[in-house]
């Protein structure tokens, strides 16, 4: 089988598993005290151009948002997400369950807007309905779709308007950043929001996220957040090696390699399938393809190929996600290619 399914259905990049067994003997205090962590966030302060900023080595994407919402707002005050957002559709109550309520809204192509802030606030009356105080985002979006930078302006504006948050899930970020129309840096985006994570799950480490938290009223006993919430890893430094070798070199490094390529292979994908006339469920410029065919032609392709199923059929059409990753190879998207039209164009 040949694998769309995710982007990290692989182990890890092979520079970072020569760093993990070059380290693997090393003694080193526990619970990311270590000197590869304090390495990994001093790379990732210089990168990102703020040194007055707080930095941890994380688990994975769902321990980062339920640990920094958690962390960050009172009892009485929500998060207000898309209903895409990962938080409120792919993390099974998760957020919820610290007693915080996420305000869903519909958005268009994945995006969340300042009049989407206005009226999850137009909710909130007074001590009888949760505060909205903190904006959830992602970037890129569920739906492959990214920020532009006035995009985040704008959504930026509104929350210092609004006296909120503004968080950025960064699961896939690379991909966001490396995108042919993406128009934001690194430091831009850490200028733009109170706390986001680089993400390193789905960009070539085996686990593991950095949270890099901007605003220091975010920040207060944060280490004992992430003990609370089960996300002090004891070997800690395992997070911190691997981000040492996914960001050594800076804007340069594999981490940035890695996306570009993603975005290349499924850029291929995507202009042949728009040269076959295929209509797609979003407007995706990442690594995530959400093509809409017949689905006659969907159960050819599971014969050989690994993918989702993202919505439902309807007049004998559904979606379906391709995800391109660091370790997808051009033979691969070729063979896919092939494959699509042979059978689309039965």
């Amino acid at each position: 089988m040949i694998y769309f399914l995710s982007d990290y259905s692989q182990g890890a990049h092979p520079k970072v598993m020569e760093a993990l067994e070059r380290t693997n003997m090393e003694h080193s205090n526990g619970y990311g005290l270590d000197e590869h962590c304090e390495k990994a966030m001093e790379i990732i302060k210089n990168i990102i151009g703020i040194d007055n900023c707080e930095v941890y080595m994380m688990i994975g994407g769902t321990p980062c948002n339920v640990t920094i919402i958690s962390a960050s707002l009172r009892p009485y005050e929500s998060v207000v997400a898309l209903r895409t957002g990962h938080i409120y559709f792919h993390e099974t109550g998760a957020i919820e369950a610290t007693g915080h309520r996420v305000v869903a809204l519909e958005g268009e192509n994945g995006k969340m807007t300042p009049e989407l802030i206005d009226k999850a606030r137009e909710e909130y009356e007074d001590e009888h309905t949760p505060l909205p105080k903190m904006v959830y985002i992602s970037q890129p979006t569920e739906c492959g779709s990214i920020y532009s930078k006035a995009e985040l302006a704008a959504i930026r504006k509104k929350c210092i308007e609004n006296d909120m948050y503004l968080y950025v899930d960064g699961a896939r970020l690379g991909a966001a950043l490396t995108a042919e129309d993406n128009d934001l840096s690194i430091r831009e985006l850490a200028r733009l929001c109170d706390a986001f994570y680089i993400g390193g799950t789905k960009n070539g480490a085996l686990f593991g996220e950095a949270l890099v938290i901007c605003n220091n009223k975010m920040n207060d006993h944060f280490r004992f957040m992430m003990k609370r919430q089960c996300n002090l890893l004891a070997k800690g430094r395992l997070i911190g090696v691997q981000f040492e070798a996914l960001l050594d070199g800076g804007e340069n490094s594999i981490y940035f390699e890695m996306a570009e390529h993603a975005n290349r292979m499924c850029k291929i994908i995507r202009d042949e399938l728009k040269r076959l006339g295929i209509d797609f469920y979003s407007s995706s410029q990442t690594n995530q393809l959400f093509p809409i065919l017949p689905v006659k032609v969907v159960d050819e392709l599971e014969k050989e190929f690994c993918f989702y199923r993202w919505a439902k059929e309807k007049d004998g059409m559904i979606p379906i996600r391709l995800v391109t990753g660091w370790g997808t190879e051009q033979k691969d998207v070729e063979a896919l290619i092939k494959a699509i039209k042979q059978n689309y164009q039965r």
